[in-house]
């Protein structure tokens, strides 16, 4: 049985093992192939049985020119970026890790609100270049602090994920309401409170997405909605950049009309240096490591070969194209 990993260096650049994987057949690790179709992909898996790949695409022109996979496993959640109808039309099982970052994310969603409340980082390096030592005052500050006890955090979204941040938020002393079509008990034993779009839009002081992307909601943070949120709203996103129009929200972060953003995901990645978000007032950027602490990255590796597992035993299990 042979095992192709096409793009395994952010899952693993080296301090986790694909022994495991190892033990089920003749591995080929890359770290890295490419982020968009290119012949190098299919010269690559070549007669492999099994391919595993994060952010690699795997088009119908791949698959045809390698007709011995049999199981497509994604390290990760997402799967846009394989043509799952073709794999399924050829009985080929995509399967993923559905569960595994529910605190990283939830975390860092917190990390970035926070940074933007007190920007920590930006008085650290203040401090580190001479401006405290130099200051006639016994402390300073070079942005409005914000205090979140009492204000509003709007949550597009409450799985899994949504749920954590809400605790985290409900422990800092904020209200948290939400729209999502599918009420969890999990929330509402929170205090979460559940309300239609508009007033998401309206009520929150923060607003933070943690959907996956859907056609629904692609684009849904553009300027037509952004006119309905409270002037200094505050905008994060570690879910999916394509939720942003990003020129839209560019033109409300330079306005004032949202006071900040704290971003780990954009439309595009990695980011175009043309991205209006560069630009932009008070935008915190990071680059898409809300899941990569290494206890998530573990997480993946072991649900990943359970997956291989699972096929090789004839029961495969995370199936996305059923």
């Amino acid at each position: 049985m042979k095992i192709v990993i096409l793009d395994g260096y952010t899952e693993n650049p080296g301090d986790l093992s694909w022994s495991e994987l190892e033990k089920l057949g003749e591995l080929t690790v890359y770290d890295r192939t490419s982020y968009e179709e290119d012949p190098l992909i299919a010269e690559r898996i070549g007669d492999a049985d099994i391919v595993i790949m994060n952010k690699t695409p795997i088009s119908r022109e791949t698959l045809d020119k390698c007709p011995n996979v049999k199981l497509i496993a994604v390290l990760a959640t997402g799967y846009n970026m394989i043509d799952i109808a073709y794999a399924k039309e050829k009985g080929i099982p995509v399967v993923n890790v559905p569960v595994y970052g529910t605190a990283s994310v939830s975390q860092f969603s917190i990390a970035l609100l926070l940074e933007v409340c007190h920007h920590a980082g930006h008085h650290n390096e203040s401090v580190h270049a001479g401006n405290w030592a130099s200051n006639p005052d016994w402390c300073y500050w070079d942005y409005p602090l914000i205090e979140l006890e009492g204000k509003t955090y709007g949550l597009l979204g409450c799985g899994n994920i949504g749920v954590h941040t809400a605790a985290i938020a409900r422990a800092l002393g904020m209200r948290v309401i939400t729209y999502d079509i599918r009420q969890t008990e999990a929330a509402k034993a929170l205090g979460v409170e559940y309300v239609d779009l508009d007033t998401l839009f309206a009520q929150s002081d923060v607003l933070g997405l943690q959907m996956p992307l859907l056609p629904f909601n692609t684009g849904i943070i553009n300027k037509e909605n952004i006119a309905k949120m409270k002037d200094g709203v505050i905008i994060i996103n570690n879910s999916r950049g394509q939720m942003v129009v990003e020129q839209d929200l560019a033109d409300a972060l330079n306005s004032g009309k949202v006071a900040a953003a704290g971003l780990d995901v954009v439309s595009t990645e990695p980011i175009r240096s043309d991205n209006p978000l560069l630009q932009a007032k008070n935008c915190i950027i990071t680059p898409h490591i809300s899941w990569a602490p290494k206890e998530s990255r573990q997480r993946i590796m072991d649900c990943t070969v359970r997956n291989v597992q699972a096929f090789l035993a004839g029961d495969p299990v995370n199936v996305v194209n059923p």
